[in-house]
Order: C-alpha cells, then structure tokens, then sequence
C-alpha cells in the first residue's frame, strides 16, 4: 500500500476568493501529491503566477510558482492510501499529463457552470477539481464522487486521514 495526498487550499486571489464566496467553503483549490516530502503537487491553475489569463496543467510547490508567490496560502492535506498499482497508474497519469501539459487548458467555463450546478466539458479542459475526480475516476480509486465537483467534495473520499492543516508553506519548511 501506497499513500497519495490531497490538498486543498486558499491563496486569496481574486478567482479563489469568488469561488470561496460560491462555495462557502474555506478552501478553493485542491492538489494531488504523489510524495508529501517532494514537496511537488499536481493540478489546474495559473501557469504564470503574475496572469490570471493562461492556466492549465501546473505542477505546483511553495520553491516557486503561485505558492512561492502567495507565500500565507492556507491549506489542509489528507493522506489517502492507495494500492501499488493504483499508486504506478496513477503517477503514469499525471506524468503524462506532465509530459503533454502544452495541450491542456484551464477549464475557466467549467467553473462558471459549475456554480449553476452544471457540467461544461471540452476535451483536454479541467479545472482543479475536474482534473483530481477525473485521475481518480480514470485509475479506480474512486468512483462516487459529483458529476458537478468542488474542492472540497474531495473531502468526502472514504477513509481520507488529516495529516495537516495551516499556512502551507509551514508544512514544507
């Protein structure tokens, strides 16, 4: 058995402050890690953390990027164990999602919709938590999870254990 990590958090920008606002939830964003100590997480969002206009693929760390720029980001983090072959499916997953993320965009009607309680899907189009579902769903490590999802819908994974919660920085230092 393997342990992946979800980890949903807040930077404060304007996109994650509307969707806390729709969501009233405290978390905005979420993330997948395939080594907690690699301080290396997965998902979509801005590709350059100074414009909001380019998203897609990104692979994410405090060291750099939004995380390194909105230094306070609030964040909780669930270990969820998996086995190895969902572990080794997965990680193939995202390394090529990694290996093609020229051709993934962010999923910006995909949120619009989603705050009417609607899907609006395009291939090689997700938001965060569109993306994390989808990789879940695509390896058989969950299955019931909404057709609409949040961030923090991925809270309702069975048997998620809280590993952390505060500023996410403080986790990785």
């Amino acid at each position: 058995m393997k342990e992946i990590y979800i980890i949903l958090s807040h930077t404060g920008t304007i996109l994650s402050r509307l969707i806390k606002l729709y969501t009233r939830m405290q978390y905005s964003h979420v993330s997948v890690s395939l080594d907690i100590n690699a301080n290396r997480m997965y998902s979509f969002g801005r590709k350059y953390p100074y414009n909001p206009f380019i998203g897609g693929f990104v692979e994410e760390s405090t060291k750099y990027g939004m995380f390194k720029r909105f230094k306070n980001a609030e964040a909780i983090i669930f270990a969820f164990r998996i086995t190895d072959e969902q572990y080794h499916k997965l990680a193939e997953e995202i390394n090529m999602f990694y290996k093609n993320r020229q051709r993934y965009r962010f999923n910006m009607l995909g949120i619009i919709w989603a705050a009417f309680n609607k899907t609006f899907k395009r291939e090689n189009y997700f938001y965060c938590a569109e993306f994390i579902k989808y990789i879940l769903e695509k390896e058989n490590i969950v299955n019931n999870l909404p057709e609409v999802i949040k961030p923090n819908d991925l809270t309702t994974i069975p048997n998620l254990k809280l590993v952390y919660q505060g500023k996410l920085r403080e986790f990785y230092e």
